[in-house]
């Protein structure tokens, strides 16, 4: 009867699976649920019946489990990392990322109609059970906004060497085409252009990196409108406004400073005056008559393209919705951008949202509640390892949470606004472990991760389709055997070309249309989309 696992002490077995648990968690430096999540779906064995896919319950079953981690761990002398190996094996190897023509599976996902579903994709119900697990069309609804910023980082010219950088490597009539995200089925109508009061470190501004930025104004993004059958696709007329963030996030650590700015005095006075980060309000509202693009703040030219265009399309009958996203510092001019928008723009009443991609806090008690009031919703996609998100004041504010809700009406400590979408960049099988702070912060990062997202309780997708080499485009964050290059999204020969008749190595001639003018700034006629 001693013998018999029925018999045994139900308190007794706990105890012998604690210890073990914590002897392998000492030994491998990894918990005791991941190694059993991560035996149970990359090894055949676990995967044969319906009954191994759920959780070890019984004291054989988590007796197997240890003897195979053991087995797995004599692979080599060195078993952390042997099995840490192991449990983390992407699906690709090297071999994976040759050119093999057509026999390679497509990146691009299937486009669903999803015009009876928009309202609550668009957040009418603040994406209530569509998060968690992660619904499919929503997750290439927020993918698709994701590379419209994406778009600007990819086509910004941030050369210190050419004469026009900080300026779009594109016309607005080709952005689109030259990235490849016409499928998408927008047209570009303006590109927006803001003064960049950045203060950032000394040693930032004398090293290299400090000479791309512009002492007048830069490109920040730009707003564009779907066509007649995407809008037919997704059940409305829907106007994008995309918005870059810092080019480095090596600016946070001076830029986010704790003061504010009022950004909304209508109404308001008091404590309740809707305030904002300082350093937002002035990229967002500055403008100088002595500037080339910035006659008109980033504010003044994004209103008015979307006052003319929500205004043209209502008049046609149709449903018109408004997106603004952004990443970084984009996320924060986005939620400023929206809170215009639904305030001074009749025709977009209750069809305002925002998805923002490692966005920081932005305002004050009083700016979070007016977007409520306003109706504008927002969905935060953020990556667990990404510091961004908890600036500013990142050690006050997290004081101050808490001793919550004791400060849960102070007006004057920073908010975020609406829902979060939480990731975690580790569950991706493909990254390094050892990844850096600014990798986490990284747009593409978090689409790859975005993109294997399924629940919070399950592992990286196998089914995801976007392009994992994407992920090295802007860092070093792939494992080292997949063999993909670091930052190799650049321009070929650092963009000199050979000039065949002379053989001199020359910079290359923009063409006209590519050339950044003033004239060219303007909206494009909406009879043309």
């Amino acid at each position: 009867m001693e013998n018999s696992p029925i018999k045994t002490p139900l308190r007794k077995v706990k105890r012998r699976g604690t210890k073990r648990a914590w002897r392998l968690k000492q030994k491998l430096k990894l918990t005791w649920k991941s190694i059993k999540i991560r035996v149970r779906s990359h090894l055949p064995g676990f995967l044969s019946t319906k009954k191994h896919l759920t959780h070890v319950k019984s004291r054989n079953q988590e007796q197997e489990l240890a003897q195979m981690a053991r087995k797995i761990c004599k692979i080599s002398n060195d078993s952390t990392k042997s099995l840490a190996y192991l449990l983390q094996l992407p699906k690709y190897s090297a071999a994976d990322f040759l050119d093999r023509g057509d026999l390679m599976t497509p990146a691009a996902s299937p486009r669903e109609n999803i015009s009876k579903m928009w309202r609550e994709l668009h957040g009418s119900k603040n994406w209530e059970n569509l998060l968690d697990p992660l619904h499919p069309w929503l997750r290439r609804e927020i993918t698709k906004y994701g590379e419209f910023v994406e778009s600007v980082y990819d086509s910004l010219d941030f050369d210190p060497l050419s004469e026009f950088c900080g300026s779009c490597r594109y016309n607005r009539n080709k952005l689109f085409e030259e990235l490849g995200l016409t499928r998408h089925g927008y047209k570009v109508t303006k590109y927006i252009y803001a003064m960049s009061h950045v203060d950032v470190p000394q040693w930032f501004l004398s090293s290299s990196l400090g000479e791309t930025w512009s002492k007048d104004s830069n490109w920040m993004g730009f707003v564009a409108v779907s066509g007649d059958r995407e809008s037919m696709r997704i059940g409305r007329r829907d106007i994008v406004v995309a918005w870059r963030g810092t080019v480095t996030p090596t600016e946070w650590f001076m830029d986010l400073r704790t003061s504010k700015e009022p950004f909304d005095c209508e109404g308001q006075h008091g404590k309740n005056v809707v305030k904002v980060q300082s350093g937002f309000f002035s990229i967002y509202n500055s403008k100088s008559e002595l500037t080339r693009y910035n006659k008109e703040s980033a504010s003044e030219q994004t209103m008015e393209e979307v006052k003319r265009l929500a205004k043209f399309f209502k008049d046609r009958g149709e449903e018109v919705s408004l997106t603004v996203t952004g990443h970084s510092l984009g996320g924060a001019l986005a939620l400023m951008n929206a809170y215009e928008a639904a305030k001074d723009v009749p025709e977009l009443s209750g069809n305002v949202s925002v998805i923002s991609f490692g966005a920081p806090r932005v305002g004050n008690l009083a700016f979070k509640e007016r977007l409520n009031t306003l109706g504008v919703k927002v969905l935060r996609v953020v990556n667990k390892q990404d510091i961004v998100p908890k600036l500013p004041g990142i050690v006050f504010n997290k004081v101050l949470n808490k001793l919550n809700p004791i400060t849960s009406r102070l007006n004057w400590v920073y908010r975020h606004v609406g829902t979060q979408l939480k990731l975690n960049v580790f569950s991706s099988p493909y990254v390094k472990r050892d990844s850096d702070l600014a990798g986490s912060h990284n747009l593409e990062v978090y689409l790859h991760v975005l993109d294997g997202f399924h629940r919070k309780k399950s592992g990286f997708r196998v089914n995801a389709r976007r392009d994992v080499a994407s992920v090295n485009k802007s860092t070093n964050m792939l494992l080292d055997h997949l063999r993909i290059p670091e930052c190799w999204y650049q321009v070929a020969h650092k963009g000199l070309i050979l000039n065949k008749q002379t053989g001199r190595w020359v910079k290359p001639v923009r063409a006209p249309e590519d050339i950044p003018s003033p004239l060219s700034t303007g909206p494009k006629p909406i009879s043309s989309l």
